[in-house]
């Protein structure tokens, strides 16, 4: 009797490399819808501090924000004060760069601002894509843009609104994050799941 064939190993996006905190992202997460407040937030944040970084050196510092930014509550985070700043820039568990870290407490108080006058961050954002996830069919990574039109327009909304760190490149890096966009290549197993 023969025994039964190993599985195929599963196709990924190729930037997915071989970490595995990277591989469980890639996964479980990157393009995936995301409706959660508190998530959403954690995601600007993140993202706003990944700028000129990888994104790896982010998923690597993340249980350290979730500790020390509250559980990512904006409503916490909109309440850090000047001296909150000086103890958060001594922390080598995230990021210390004082613009990023006080670009996270304008954006909290920001977000707020949203929720009050939109109902929740959720309704506004996904308003920018008519509540369904735009599905791209990208078959390489060169075709992927680094902005769109639709994240140039959130961009300069979000800076209207008073917040920082969200340039049309992080933007539409958001987008695709918090599954706006699905931007896994057609050969990756995840676009498929994902434009179902």
């Amino acid at each position: 009797m023969t025994s039964p064939l190993p599985p195929l190993p599963l196709s990924r996006c190729p930037w997915a490399t071989t970490d595995p905190l990277y591989i469980d992202y890639h996964d479980n997460e990157w393009g995936f819808a995301l409706h959660d407040d508190v998530r959403l937030f954690e995601l600007l944040v993140l993202e706003g501090a990944q700028a000129g970084l990888s994104w790896l050196t982010v998923l690597k510092k993340r249980p350290f924000y979730r500790q020390l930014f509250a559980g990512f509550d904006p409503a916490a985070v909109a309440g850090f004060d000047p001296e909150k700043v000086e103890e958060l820039l001594k922390n080598p568990g995230i990021i210390r760069n004082r613009k990023k870290i006080e670009a996270a407490i304008q954006n909290a108080r920001a977000f707020l601002k949203v929720q009050e006058s939109v109902g929740s961050f959720d309704d506004y954002l996904w308003g920018f894509v008519d509540g369904k996830p735009v599905q791209n069919a990208w078959k390489d990574m060169s075709q992927v843009p680094a902005s769109t039109k639709t994240s140039e327009k959130l961009s300069k909304d979000l800076k209207k609104r008073g917040f920082a760190f969200v340039g049309p490149t992080i933007c539409y890096a958001y987008m695709q994050s918090a599954g706006l966009v699905n931007d896994h290549l057609v050969s990756c197993f995840c676009h498929a799941k994902l434009s179902a």
